[in-house]
């Protein structure tokens, strides 16, 4: 049987309107130092992002969604900071910021195989 692992997750939000502190969970932020891994699922659902904001920018939201992924995944197309190291990237991801995409607190937890507790975590807080 394989060993557990730590891993640590974060939520990513969507936040229409900051200032009415409403938002929607659009993916799941995951790390797992041991494995290796720092990937970032996204599903951004338009028709829950417009019930809380008809006007929302939805082409803006998913520029800074890209960057996001790129960043998290060390993609060199992600700027300065795709090039930090894997914890750096994810814990500069997963600071917290009063913008229009955010990420909820770091919660941490045990594994086998950490693409598929993301992915399982992702199916659970998002879809």
């Amino acid at each position: 049987m394989s060993e557990r692992t730590l891993y640590e997750y974060a939520i990513v939000r969507v936040v229409p309107r900051v200032e009415r502190d409403e938002f929607i969970n659009v993916g799941v932020a995951f790390y797992c130092r041991k494995q290796r891994y720092a990937q970032v699922k996204i599903y951004i659902d338009e028709v829950k992002c417009r019930m809380l904001d008809p006007d929302i920018d939805l082409e803006l939201i998913t520029k800074h969604i890209d960057s996001f992924q790129r960043i998290c995944v060390g993609d060199k197309g992600g700027g300065k900071l795709a090039t930090l190291e894997q914890a750096e990237r994810f814990r500069w991801l997963t600071a917290k910021r009063s913008t229009i995409i955010q990420c909820s607190v770091v919660h941490p937890g045990l594994c086998i195989s950490a693409e598929d507790t993301h992915q399982e975590l992702f199916e659970k807080l998002v879809l």
